[in-house]
């Protein structure tokens, strides 16, 4: 498998359009975290307010509800994607959780908002996936890694500016004025990226699109990529079949399950890490308090393991982080001093959430323009099986007495992924030793070649 060619790095043009490219999927993810992240901020108030009649019982479904559509945009937007191209597919994914926001907003009933969430799901599970093909496509070799960090800096961005207009709006103008926020990428993103968002060449080319391809090389003052081949020359698959070739089929089954863990570990702990520190002695305000801690380390994670990734690769620095993650998490069933505690759920950040994201970095490197945001696409859509079951696993813990178990239960979670990343290192290094057209890791290159 080649990865596409890699563009010219040497002019000022081109580092124009990889910040073009960079700042305005960073603005699409910040959006997208944001509407996430708010339903959970909105729902004290929610829940109180009577013409809306939205129950405790009830809410979680919608949030299930909104997970569910996230599982299905993530699947079907990648495939969308590989066809249709990066920058309609972000369009219309923006599109649709803005428009799901405003519907949110004047909802009369738990119904209505309850199917406007799950238009919003399809368009949350969509973006992420179609923003990190298209960062890596056009980020620089050597910066690939890093920048898929800094894209991913914006969701937790997004659901700490989710945390701080719940506290300033809530009170005063009641919940339905967060949900109108919510429609502001309709007003901003969309026009921004509908004007100043390239294409990727590489798709373009791919297409046989030449002419719109050579327009923006000549802009940007980048080289046009000769065609992608796919397999040895061979006819042209169908786009999910490509994930499940002779040579990949292994690779993409240890990133999903690799994935499903993550996801099972980012959500559980974000969803139970106050309520667990709670039973482990701590006050409310403290557990709060550890929730926007481990969402900073998250944010400083995201630099940190994309540089050393960009030189070690992302699926060693993936390995690496998932194992520190099941230390640390771990470790939090330990009721030290506060300030200690501080130090261990900010270390407990930094390695969590970093470690999913370089999975999805490898994934970007793995397969080519053709699949690549369908592979990225159905790897984040499977790890959504494990957003929906870390929060559940976690509520029957505590529904059986048993929440001592819980950062023990995380762990293993993180155990499991570094397992699965460790045998598709041993297999890529099996298959290096076997044959030069079979899966491969380079210290050099940071890819997998399969």
């Amino acid at each position: 498998m080649m990865l596409p060619p890699t563009l010219s790095r040497s002019t000022h043009s081109s580092l124009r359009v990889v910040t073009i490219v960079v700042a305005l999927c960073w603005l699409l993810v910040f959006f997208d975290g944001l509407d996430m992240f708010i339903y959970g901020a909105a729902l004290p108030d929610m829940l109180v307010d009577s013409t809306l009649g939205l129950k405790p019982s009830s809410a979680g479904d919608v949030g299930s509800v909104a997970t569910f559509g996230m599982l299905v945009g993530a699947l079907t937007a990648g495939l969308a994607t590989d066809r249709i191209g990066r920058k309609r597919v972000l369009l219309l994914c923006c599109a649709l959780f803005s428009v799901a926001s405003g519907l949110c907003a004047v909802a009369p009933d738990v119904t209505t908002f309850g199917a406007a969430r799950l238009i919003a799901g399809l368009g949350l599970g969509g973006l992420l996936p179609t923003a990190i093909a298209l960062v890596a496509e056009y980020a620089p070799e050597g910066r690939r890694n890093f920048l898929i960090g800094v894209l991913m800096t914006a969701h937790h961005a997004g659901g700490i500016a989710a945390s701080t207009l719940g506290l300033w709006l809530l009170e005063d103008f009641g919940w339905r004025t967060v949900f109108f926020i919510g429609v502001i990428p309709l007003l901003v993103a969309v026009p921004l990226v509908g004007k100043f968002m390239p294409e990727s060449l590489a798709f373009l080319v791919n297409k046989g699109r030449i002419p719109a391809a050579e327009r923006i090389a000549q802009r940007y003052g980048l080289a046009t990529p000769a065609a992608e081949t796919v397999g040895d020359g061979a006819p042209r698959k169908a786009v999910l079949a490509q994930l499940f070739s002779r040579k990949r089929w292994q690779v993409t089954i240890l990133f999903w399950l690799t994935s499903f863990a993550g996801l099972l570990l980012v959500y559980g702990v974000s969803t139970w890490l106050p309520s667990l520190m709670r039973a482990e002695g701590y006050n409310l305000g403290s557990s709060l308090a550890f929730l926007l801690v481990i969402n900073g380390g998250g944010i400083v994670g995201m630099f940190i393991a994309g540089k050393i990734a960009d030189r070690f690769g992302p699926v060693r620095v993936a390995t690496i982080w998932f194992a520190l993650t099941a230390a640390s998490v771990y470790s939090l069933g330990a009721h030290l001093a506060l300030a200690a505690t501080y130090v261990l759920v900010f270390a407990a950040g930094i390695f969590l959430f970093s470690a999913q994201t370089m999975v999805y970095a490898a994934v970007a490197h793995v397969y080519p323009t053709s699949s690549r945001a369908t592979a990225i696409g159905w790897t984040t859509g499977i790890g959504r099986f494990g957003a929906v079951f870390g929060p559940w696993m976690g509520g029957q813990l505590f529904a059986t007495g048993n929440q001592g178990w819980g950062f023990g239960i995380f762990a293993v979670a993180a155990v499991f992924a570094t397992g699965m990343l460790l045998v598709l290192s041993l297999l890529a290094a099996k298959s290096r030793n076997g044959s030069a057209k079979d899966a491969e890791f380079s210290n050099r290159e940071h890819s997998l070649t399969v």
